[in-house]
């Protein structure tokens, strides 16, 4: 589980409540209400249907060394799941959000942009592709 120890010796673990605290007052996090609660939504989203199978299945391939034969399809139906809805919601906005980036989109794309290592095979999914792309330019990533 990650967690980070501060200078003063307190702990944070859970990915997505450090990245929240490290992004606090920041544009990654709306201003608003309602769009931050929209974007705590996503958070709890990724955490509960898309890393479990979309990282779980990286995880067993690429630090396993399991075939991609080998994994369990139900693991393979969700990570697919998962995709779908992000490329119906990337269809419709630019971001997770709409036109605003957000922590969302950072949690997101972390697994995501690396779904072929779990042989999830992105080429059906333009919206998701070229948000994956936007968002890697955005943070300064080489696209993968």
């Amino acid at each position: 589980m990650p967690t980070v120890e501060f200078d003063d010796g307190r702990t944070q673990a859970q990915s997505n409540a450090i990245i929240r605290y490290l992004a606090r007052g920041s544009d990654l996090i709306p201003a608003d209400a309602f769009a931050a609660a929209q974007m705590d939504a996503w958070l709890f989203w990724e955490q509960n249907s898309h890393e479990p199978y979309v990282a779980v299945a990286r995880f067993q391939m690429v630090y396993l060394g399991k075939p991609a034969s080998e994994l369990d399809p139900n693991l393979v139906k969700r990570g697919y799941a998962a995709l779908d809805h992000l490329e119906r919601r990337l269809g419709e906005a630019r971001f997770l959000l709409g036109d605003a980036f957000s922590l969302a989109d950072v949690a997101l794309l972390a697994y995501t942009r690396v779904a072929h290592e779990g042989n999830f095979d992105l080429v059906r999914y333009a919206s998701l592709r070229r948000w994956i792309g936007e968002a890697e330019k955005r943070l300064g990533l080489a696209t993968i």
